[in-house]
């Protein structure tokens, strides 16, 4: 279980980005989602320590992690997925989700799992994670390694970017067969409909606080009658 606790962020020159956030996020697939800027990506890097809270606080499992340091939320098991993947240069994929799963795998191990993401594995086993990859291929081996980690709470910064249409359908099965092997909580950052059908709550996040958090047929349909409405408008103004 996550919680946060009135935590707000401000950045250095004082710009407020996230206000008095308190919730508690216990559930399979929980999905956040709202306008850009509006604060989604800085709460998820909160949560995995990449920033540190203005104030509040934040617990895992009843713990408060909130003054602890990326590595150590990482050994607590808090994996995270960034929406700019990190490049790696002079390490292989295997290596990497080796690296990523806490223990030497086997060569079919690694192929298993970038299989699962849409990968030939055998183009991409002893390929560098290095400028050579799209941001798509790099998304999908990102995805792979927090598989491979298996840990109790994976966040994702908008998994679907760079993703095409097959691989995205794909995706939708990771996160499923994820959930199974570790009963864990995953987090989803993201704009995209089907991935909001797959969750068991939706946070908005608007003006750096929580519009709304409730089920998907509490949430989901006044997200889209909402996102409707707008489409009209500016078929209108056009």
């Amino acid at each position: 279980m996550l919680e946060f606790k009135n935590v707000s962020y401000q950045t250095e020159d004082g710009k407020e980005i996230l206000r008095d956030v308190s919730l508690v996020i216990d559930d399979r697939f929980v999905a956040v989602t709202g306008p850009n800027g509006s604060g989604k990506s800085t709460m998820a890097k909160l949560i995995a320590g990449i920033y540190m809270p203005t104030s509040g606080q934040i617990l895992l499992d009843g713990e408060d992690i909130t003054s602890l340091s990326i590595s150590e939320r990482a050994n607590r098991g808090v994996s995270f997925a960034f929406q700019q993947p990190v490049r790696f240069k002079g390490i292989t994929v295997k290596d990497l989700i080796s690296i990523a799963s806490g223990k030497k795998i086997s060569v079919s191990e690694a192929c298993r799992y970038l299989s699962e993401v849409g990968l030939c594995a055998k183009d991409y086993i002893n390929r560098e994670v290095d400028g050579s990859l799209s941001g798509g291929e790099l998304k999908r081996i990102e995805i792979a390694m927090i598989n491979a980690r298996g840990t109790k709470l994976s966040v994702f910064d908008e998994p679907e970017a760079g993703i095409d249409l097959w691989s995205f359908n794909n995706l939708i099965q990771v996160f499923r067969a994820m959930h199974e092997r570790t009963h864990g909580t995953i987090l989803i950052i993201s704009h995209q409909e089907r991935i909001l059908d797959i969750a068991d709550k939706i946070i908005v996040i608007a003006g750096g606080t929580v519009a709304a958090y409730g089920t998907k047929s509490e949430i989901l349909p006044e997200l889209l009658n909402a996102q409707a409405g707008c489409r009209f408008t500016k078929e209108v103004r056009d």
